[in-house]
């Protein structure tokens, strides 16, 4: 038998549940409300539908996956979540069998007609299929192809009709009885335990979506999951309110023998989940008011401190300032599993294309951007340079490798003036290798770090000779215009749900364009190397596929690779059941507010 099959049977054997069985507990308390502020706005809450981090925040604690990491469990475990069991897995490692756990409900809403709506089978196997749905456009398609037996067929269809039929067979993905899934692969499939605790694979009941589903069959407005919270109101791009489900099942707060845990569990041992019965979150862009917030006691978390600022609440060498430690504020630091990079549009006239001359102007313009001025000045010794892809806390990071583009602005002069990228009009700018002049047009959100950044690129690509416009947006607008390839340049960040690195490769892979694939880059070398590590598991062979992925990337420059971001988490003194998780960085349900503490703190 393969050793990795043998490996994950084992775990799936051993795993435990993550319930606690316990003596009841008190459900959440409607006088507690957790405040909290998003940086960016938010852009819907179906989560088939959606990729972008604040969205994924709020879509996690309404919808339920089958399993989920445990919170408290270090290294990072996956334990079932509406699943019985973990899976069953045959010996050849391409049939899984999953039970669902019976007496689960969604939340009570008019789409339900009246009735007590359990969680069954057949709302995973109708959720995943609208991966599927050429209406949807979801971003994560890739969870859903080259993965389970009638995929292709299934999509042919959907693509042909314009639309997906539902009802349509699928060997692959099957309901077989109300509690039981059964999934046949095509091959092994090392990463998918770990997808099926992606808030992507969540379950939405059919009624909800054709109760409330727009023309692309999304429901962003309306969601309607069976986990521990509901949206109660929403203000877009100003103020989100949850509240806890009525009828969110019967579930304690996770337990655990590592001494590290022993100061949480001594308060929250025993306790009903959720324990705080409203969650207000507030976006607030600019870092400054955001700040202040916090430090007026109107938000309880600074989750995490703005870069920008680091110096108010931190003193040299990373320490908490004195004022602060004083008031029972707590810091945790480290580094997210986050990359941040500006990427170019391969499809763009200008920047994009894979000839010679293409591929020079994007190296250029990464070289002639001062990346270490970015983590000195703009992020306040926050960040590290990013040298690929995966960060360096996630599996598949390589440390001997460095894909970073190295601040050279003399070595990008002449590496335009080789290719014909020179000023042939005497204004003092350079023109294309056709004579016809240019400008650069990069995308930016509106907040005060954003201008930051403007600045330091309008630097970086005067200094070049090259001219720059900003396109200057909220980021749900921007995000709209990158899917249909209207940005030619647009500076983002991709932050890894789970310890497994490779899906962020997934990023530049060439079926995923205009989905997460926000480059559009289409190698066709690098999408076979991308399928090929789709089927091995974490290991030396997948680890030499993606160095020569990262190879790729270098080379072809899709991306100006940026920073790995140091983030600074401030925790008021009133919350408790926090544990930092850089994978859950808001994980509500397992939060507590001490309201004795906080009145006395104001």
């Amino acid at each position: 038998m393969n050793t990795a099959i043998a490996r994950l049977r084992s775990a799936v054997a051993t795993a435990a549940v993550a319930l606690v069985l316990c003596a009841p507990a008190a459900a959440a308390d409607m006088n507690k409300t957790l405040r909290v502020a998003f940086l960016s706005a938010e852009t819907g809450f179906d989560p088939q539908a959606i990729s972008d981090l604040y969205s994924v925040y709020v879509t996690r604690v309404i919808f339920d996956p089958l399993y989920r990491y445990d919170y408290l469990a270090r290294p990072f475990r996956i334990v079932p979540n509406t699943a019985a069991a973990m899976p069953e897995i045959s010996a050849d490692g391409r049939t899984w069998t999953i039970r669902v756990r019976p007496g689960i409900h969604f939340a009570d809403d008019p789409a339900f007609k009246g009735r007590k709506r359990e969680l069954t089978a057949a709302d995973y196997v109708y959720s995943w299929k609208r991966l599927l749905d050429p209406r949807v456009r979801a971003p994560n398609i890739e969870n859903m192809t080259d993965r389970f037996v009638g995929d292709e067929a299934l999509l042919a269809a959907a693509k042909a009709a314009g639309k997906l039929d539902y009802d349509m067979p699928f060997e692959g993905v099957r309901a077989l009885d109300r509690h039981t899934i059964q999934l046949k692969l095509k091959h092994p499939d090392y990463d998918l335990l770990d997808d099926l605790a992606g808030s992507v694979m969540a379950a939405v009941a059919r009624e909800v979506v054709e109760t409330y589903g727009d023309a692309g069959n999304r429901v962003m407005a309306n969601p309607v999951g069976t986990g521990p919270y509901r949206l109660k109101e929403w203000r877009r791009g100003q103020k989100i309110i949850l509240e806890a489900s009525p009828s969110f099942r019967e579930e304690y707060f996770p337990q655990s023998s590592d001494p590290a845990d022993k100061a949480i569990l001594a308060v929250m041992k025993g306790k009903r989940v959720p324990a705080i019965g409203r969650v207000e979150i507030s976006i607030i862009e600019e870092a400054n008011p955001r700040l202040l917030a916090f430090q007026q006691r109107e938000i309880d978390i600074a989750n995490p401190a703005p870069p920008d600022l680091i110096g108010n609440v931190l003193e040299p060498g990373n320490k908490l300032k004195p004022e602060l430690a004083a008031q029972g504020i707590t810091l945790v630091r480290g580094i997210q599993p986050t990359i941040t990079f500006e990427y170019f549009n391969m499809d763009d006239p200008v920047v994009g294309g894979y000839s010679k001359e293409k591929v020079a102007l994007r190296r250029a313009i990464s070289m002639a951007y001062n990346t270490d001025e970015e983590v000195r000045v703009v992020r306040q010794g926050q960040a590290l340079p990013a040298t690929q892809m995966i960060a360096p806390n996630l599996i598949g990071h390589d440390p001997t490798f460095d894909g970073h583009a190295k601040f050279d602005l003399p070595a990008a002069k002449a590496l335009l003036d080789r290719f014909g990228y020179v000023d042939k009009d005497g204004d003092g700018w350079r023109d294309l290798p056709d004579g016809k002049p240019f400008t650069l047009q990069i995308a930016s959100s509106i907040s005060a770090f954003d201008r930051q950044l403007d600045e330091l690129w309008k630097k970086s690509l005067t200094a070049l000779g090259i001219r720059i416009d900003f396109v200057k947006q909220k980021f749900p607008d921007l995000l709209k215009q990158a899917r249909a390839g209207q940005l030619q340049m647009w500076g983002l960040a991709n932050t890894a749900g789970s310890p497994p690195g490779f899906g962020v490769m997934g990023l530049l892979y060439g079926p995923n364009a205009g989905l997460s694939n926000l480059a559009r880059f289409n190698l066709p070398e690098f999408n076979q190397l991308y399928e090929k590590g789709r089927r091995l598991p974490d290991g030396p062979e997948r680890n030499r596929v993606i160095r020569q992925m990262s190879e790729l990337v270098s080379v072809y420059a899709p991306w100006k690779l940026q920073a790995y971001r140091i983030e600074n988490v401030l925790v008021q003194p009133w919350l408790v059941g926090y544990k930092h998780s850089p994978f859950n960085p808001n994980a509500w349900r397992y939060w507590d507010i001490d309201l004795a503490r906080r009145a006395a703190a104001r």
